[in-house]
């Protein structure tokens, strides 16, 4: 089966799915705005430089433990490699891109922040929430990024064809889109070689298992890597 079509099956799972059942991506009761999210920041070395990975569910590591979470696996990457750097996890499961833009500003607002993971929307394609509207928010979070001298890392996703052509043609390119006009580093769609593989993902078929978050970290450290000073 040609990848576009796999990728485009899978996607409509995942709304059937999710719409179904209480998961930690567009988990029923979570409304855009709910500030009782569950986010605890680790304590922070001032001195040693940031990455913040900020996202929904994927980054949060629904389903896993804190160990097989996407943010500490790259923690240990980066260890491996030689590079001092901090990931701090700040994914909420059931997050939005409004959810994001409105607790961006104090995720941010920490010392010695180099780089912002962002990896939100999902939630926004579950809602039907207008591409536009999704995009607006994903640029505010970009641009409190920029005001601090942060570079992103914006991950895409693509819409399933239930969505309509039009949205799924939007909602794709908007990621794209904004990765341009922001000069942002972009990874077009997140769980590239996971999406589909039973191998890799959980019960759900949709969030990855801990060998499929393994590989999703890989493809956000492919871009990253470059970003990253000894």
């Amino acid at each position: 089966m040609p990848d576009v079509i796999r990728i485009n099956v899978f996607l409509s799972f995942i709304v059937l799915s999710v719409l179904a059942s209480a998961c930690g991506i567009g988990s029923p009761g979570i409304e855009e705005g709910d500030a009782n999210r569950p986010l605890i920041l680790p304590d922070a070395s001032i001195e040693r430089p940031k990455i913040i990975a900020f996202g929904d569910s994927l980054t949060a590591g629904f389903g896993l433990a804190e160990t097989e979470s996407y943010p500490y696996l790259l923690q240990e990457r980066l260890k491996a490699d030689g590079y001092d750097y901090e990931v701090v996890n700040a994914g909420v499961s059931g997050d939005t891109s409004l959810g994001g833009a409105e607790r961006a500003e104090w995720v941010l607002d920490q010392d010695n922040v180099k780089i912002l993971i962002l990896e939100l929307g999902a939630n926004d394609l579950l809602r039907g929430m207008p591409v536009e509207r999704m995009k607006n928010n994903l640029e505010s979070i970009i641009l409190e990024a920029k005001a601090r001298d942060i570079e992103v890392v914006l991950c895409g996703m693509f819409a399933p064809p239930s969505m309509g052509a039009e949205y799924a043609r939007d909602y794709r390119n908007a990621f794209a889109d904004l990765a341009d006009e922001q000069e942002t580093i972009f990874i077009p769609f997140l769980l590239q070689n996971i999406a589909l593989n039973r191998d890799l993902n959980q019960a759900d078929g949709i969030h990855p298992n801990a060998a499929g978050t393994r590989i999703m970290m890989e493809n956000i450290y492919r871009e990253l890597r470059p970003m990253l000073k000894d």
